[in-house]
């Protein structure tokens, strides 16, 4: 079943505007630039989260100025939906890592209960350690688990429902360049 295009492209024209299109890039660049000063001697494999992850990963691997092995996975807990729900993955990552260090590119840090899952996933499956980029971190004090916390985080962001480079509104604006917050979510 397909969306009411219509409320959808109302959401949007309703939106506020938390980061610009050009806040998000610089924010990109300083991640970057902390991630290439320590993670650039240690021969990581990153891991691309689908689909969130994609547009940040996208932006941010150019700026990574050391060799590295990309793949993907993919765990969801949303499914087009506004509110999570059981971890389901549809499809695991396919490149070794035992005993490599580990990067994860995700959209954000909500509650953490994809992110926490992902990195024990890799924990158990040898990875010698794991790091985790996130473009967006929400505050509020609901995460899976207390100590759960980006490695690398591009922006803050307060506890709403938002949207843009990689996070959706029922499964649409992703595209949108810029972070958006749905009005009264």
């Amino acid at each position: 079943m397909s969306a009411d295009l219509a409320h959808i492209r109302q959401v949007m024209a309703e939106a506020d505007c938390l980061y610009s299109n050009d806040q998000v890039e610089a924010a990109i660049t300083q991640v970057a630039k902390t991630i290439n000063g320590e993670l650039a001697e240690r021969n990581p494999v990153v891991f691309c989260v689908m689909n969130g992850g994609l547009i940040f990963a996208g932006k941010l691997l150019p700026l990574l100025d050391f060799p590295l092995e990309l793949s993907y996975l993919h765990a969801t807990r949303y499914r087009s939906e506004t509110t999570g729900g059981e971890l389901f993955w549809k499809a695991k990552p396919e490149v070794s890592f035992i005993d490599r260090e580990v990067l994860i590119i995700d959209d954000i840090l909500d509650e953490g209960h994809t992110l926490a899952a992902i990195i024990d996933f890799c924990q158990h499956a040898g990875a010698s350690a794991v790091h985790t980029a996130v473009l967006i971190d929400k505050t509020h004090d609901r995460k899976a688990r207390p100590d759960l916390k980006a490695d690398y985080v591009g922006l803050p962001c307060e506890d709403r429902f938002i949207f843009g480079y990689g996070m959706d509104y029922k499964g649409y604006w992703r595209n949108a360049a810029g972070i958006y917050a749905v009005k009264g979510l």
